[in-house]
């Protein structure tokens, strides 16, 4: 192949010292407006290329420099060129290869409208001669006497925050509503806007030239954008950093001054919007500009600050070698070399990145979801989710075998985990948790739980009753059919009279018409009425019955009110106490339409109370209703007093959130000192076995299939 040909509009810049103390090169591609970093030694084969052979620029190096590169090293520059394209096409077909090129790089329709639909910009003007007649307008702003007044503003402004607290928190909670977020939203575009003016114009200060100016959208979100590359022409790193941390300087001007305007101006409209420029700039500085975990300011200040250009690929390709080598001891070579400090730093800020994108990935494919219909929605979610979590993901698992191969062994992997202990602990333990999620084990379903004896009977006093005695104390022994205690109603027994008196009175009336004829006339009638009287008697009698109440069963009085004595009134409907039948317990627990799936009749269970060193009871599950439970009747299950059912308040009643199952559990062991009342606990009921696989796939499926609207 003929010798490549660089490109004659490339320039080279003088570029800052590297970390090893060598100097560097800046190369730009005008025409992608693209930048890259030369070391010594690629700069000085660049240098020496018109000699058109690898040899000789390799021969011409050593011989003017103190390196000492071979043929090689050349090779490896010129497939660097070549592969970023900054070299001229070559041979007859070279229209063909930019076409196959163009049309790699392309894609088809389907990679093309994903590729857009994550990420792609919008220029909207180009401001660089705009910006060249504004510059000395704004040279002010970047003078010391400026900077001293700004530090000056900031202590007045937080001392009348401070001095003045109350008044803005309270304003901080009134903006909480749709007004308060279009007028911070308004306020953000704004800011934003001052925010990239800050990159342009310190840009131009320097000498760089502002193609563009414009929006990005990120996943469907927008994000105002400045072109600044030019800026990696300059060869003072403090020039990049100025230019980098222009704009987050920009906004914490803002801020200062904001928080200094609301603590001098009257109430209004302009201290109402100090107070939103002062809130949203603090916030949106401090928590998204500043992070260096996403390609924005944080990023770049922290890469310019560290002198490690393209910092999140070289401390990913970094990360990556160092998974590689504790999984399987491959022995490779680390992509580069840093200080101790650094190389472990580097791998822990990967790490970081990592997790961080795929907090904030979810949460972005968690907001396309939530704007879109349904099933837009849906696929969205799965193009997030694959595209930014599971495609890295595999990416990195199907490069696996190709390294394990290159390690030389003829077998490939298994060769390799019979020379290396590493691989092989790695290779059982990937394979115990594979068996751990697709092997059935034993579920356990965990709920709150009541214990409360299978038969009571509570004793609930009677409208206008007297407590007349207490024949039993708390926790006595009662006998079925035996007075649990006495209460007495003056108007019941008035009552009682009148109906006794009225119906002896019929009854001598009734007696004497065999020899009154005036009563025989009216026997029928007074019959009649008789039968009235005594059917009035009896139902007195019968309310008379419940203020003399009985044991139903043999039981154990609980529950006695202590501050009941002879002759004390009590209220309607009032608990006064309840009979225990001690010798049959059960648990009542509820649960949801997943763990009740898993659950049936004759399942082994245990019940652990809250508060209190007791036995552990076993349990059986004896009975789960067939549908839902509308109504929470026992509310000490509830959330909000400490149980694990999430309800609200209807009428006066608990209602669960979702869909819950009554299960009642039998107890087999001796319940101990809990018979002395109702506990709540713990229950873990012993489910059928299933795999966690199996398990979470479904919940996947199901989730799907209903958010579908399927």
């Amino acid at each position: 192949m003929p010798w490549p040909t660089l490109r004659e509009e490339l320039a080279i810049y003088p570029g800052p010292h590297l970390a090893d103390g060598q100097p560097s090169w800046t190369l730009q591609d005008p025409v992608r407006n693209q930048f890259f970093r030369l070391d010594w030694l690629t700069f000085e084969i660049i240098s020496h290329w018109s000699l058109d052979e690898s040899q000789a620029i390799a021969d011409a190096v050593n011989a003017n420099t103190t390196l000492r590169p071979d043929a090689a090293d050349v090779e490896a520059v010129a497939h660097f060129l070549m592969l970023n394209q900054l070299v001229k096409p070559t041979g007859i077909d070279s229209s063909h290869q930019f076409s196959v090129q163009l049309a790699r790089m392309r894609g088809n329709w389907r990679s093309w409208l994903l590729h857009h639909y994550l990420f792609f910009r919008i220029p909207l003007v180009h401001p660089d001669g705009w910006l060249d007649r504004w510059t000395g307008f704004v040279s002010s702003f970047y003078s010391r006497g400026f900077a001293q007044l700004t530090l000056a503003a900031l202590g007045v402004g937080l001392f009348e925050v401070y001095r003045d607290w109350g008044r803005f928190s309270a304003t901080l909670m009134d903006t909480f509503s749709w007004n308060g977020l279009l007028g911070y939203g308004a306020t953000l575009v704004g800011i934003k806007v001052l925010h990239e003016l800050g990159h342009a114009f310190t840009a131009k200060r320097y000498g760089c030239r502002v193609p563009a100016m414009g929006v990005a959208f990120l996943v469907m979100f927008p994000v105002a954008y400045t072109d600044t590359n030019e800026v990696w022409k300059l060869a003072n790193r403090h020039q990049r950093l100025s230019v980098v941390a222009a704009g987050v300087v920009t906004e914490l001007v803002i801020a200062v001054w904001a928080t200094l305007a609301w603590g001098l101006l009257p109430e209004g409209i302009p201290k109402s919007i100090a107070f939103m420029l002062a809130t949203t700039t603090w916030v949106a500085t401090l928590a998204i500009n500043t992070s260096p975990f996403m390609r924005f300011d944080g990023y770049f200040l922290l890469s310019d600050w560290l002198d490690m250009p393209n910092l999140h690929n070289r401390a990913f390709a970094l990360a990556r070698w160092d998974m590689r080598e504790r999984l399987f001891d491959l022995g490779l070579q680390a992509p580069e070399y840093f200080p101790r400090r650094r190389h472990i730093g580097l791998i822990l800020f990967a790490y970081a990145t990592w997790i961080y994108r795929l907090v904030v990935f979810l949460g972005i494919a968690a907001l396309v979801y939530a704007f879109f219909i349904k099933a837009v929605g849906v696929m969205l979610f799965i193009v997030e989710i694959g595209w930014f979590v599971l495609l890295p993901f595999w990416s990195e698992i199907k490069a696996w075998p190709s390294l394990l191969i290159k390690e030389g062994s003829p077998p490939g992997v298994l060769s390799l985990m019979r020379q290396r202990p590493r691989a092989r602990r790695s290779a059982w333990f990937a394979g115990v948790l594979l068996l751990l999620f697709i092997i059935p084990w034993p579920t356990r379903q965990t709920a709150s739980g009541s214990l409360k004896p299978v038969e009571i009977f509570p004793i609930y006093a009677p409208a206008g009753a007297q407590i007349v005695s207490l024949p039993w104390t708390e926790g006595s022994s009662v006998g079925a059919g035996k007075v649990l205690l006495e209460l007495t109603s003056p108007e019941l027994r008035l009552r009682w009279r009148r109906a006794q008196a009225r119906l002896e009175r019929l009854r001598w009336q009734t007696s004497s018409a065999g020899v009154n004829a005036e009563q025989r006339q009216n026997i029928q009638v007074l019959e009649q009425e008789e039968k009235t009287a005594q059917a009035e008697l009896d139902s007195v009698q019968a309310d008379m019955a419940l203020y003399v109440p009985t044991a139903p069963f043999n039981g154990i009085l609980r529950d006695l009110q202590p501050d009941l004595k002879a002759g004390e009134w009590v209220s309607n409907h009032d608990r006064l106490g309840v009979l225990v039948k001690p010798d049959h317990w059960q648990v009542e627990t509820y649960l949801d339409e997943d763990a009740v799936s898993r659950v049936k009749v004759g399942d082994q269970a245990r019940f652990f109370t809250d508060g209190l060193e007791g036995p552990v009871l076993r349990l059986v599950v004896s009975a789960i209703d067939q549908d839902a439970s509308r109504l929470l009747p026992n509310g000490q299950l509830a959330a909000h007093v400490g149980g694990s059912i999430m309800t609200r308040e209807k009428h006066g009643q608990l209602v669960p959130d979702r869909a819950v199952y009554r299960v009642t559990l039998s107890v087999e062991s001796d319940v101990g000192s809990l018979a002395q009342q109702s506990w709540r606990g713990h229950v873990v009921i012993h489910g059928s076995w299933e795999a966690p696989g199996l398990k979470f796939l479904r919940a996947a499926m199901v989730l799907v299939w209903r958010e579908l609207g399927f």
